[in-house]
Parts: C-alpha cells; structure tokens; sequence
C-alpha cells in the first residue's frame, strides 16, 4: 500500500475476522527526522525509574523520553 488512506480503505473493507489479532499492540512511528538534542540532568532515582518503565514497554529510554514529551506537548495544544 502505498498511501495511509489505502490502508485505512482496506481495514474498513476488509474481512479480518480469520486473523488473530489479540497479540497486537499499539505502535509509534518515528517518521520526523531528528534535527536539535537535548542535554539535562536528572536524580540518578529518576532516570532509574525512566529505563524501568522504557524497558517494560520494549523501548529505548530516549523514546520512552520524547513520548513523553510529546504527549504532554499535544495535550496542552487540545486543552
């Protein structure tokens, strides 16, 4: 497929009750090229706590970060 709307046409369109889809999870896509960085320092208790949580969902903790950041960004757009 070529296009998100070509997608999204054939899941509308599309019998998939033969597949099992339960072992599915929700995915982020990295598409933006990442152009600036960011250098902060945080309690050592902190950044522990941050690559537990990264590390249970199956991520780098610098995503886990970004998500984050980004959410909270989004969030307050819509508030």
């Amino acid at each position: 497929m070529h296009s998100d709307q070509e997608a999204e046409d054939f899941v509308a369109n599309a019998d998939l009750s033969e597949y099992d889809l339960s072992g599915f999870k929700p995915m982020h896509f990295e598409l933006e090229p990442k152009s600036a960085s960011l250098n902060m320092r945080l309690p050592a208790a902190l950044l522990d706590a941050i690559k537990a949580r990264a590390k249970a969902r199956g991520i780098p903790y610098t995503r886990y970060v970004r998500m984050l950041l980004e959410s909270d960004v989004v969030r307050r757009r819509h508030s």
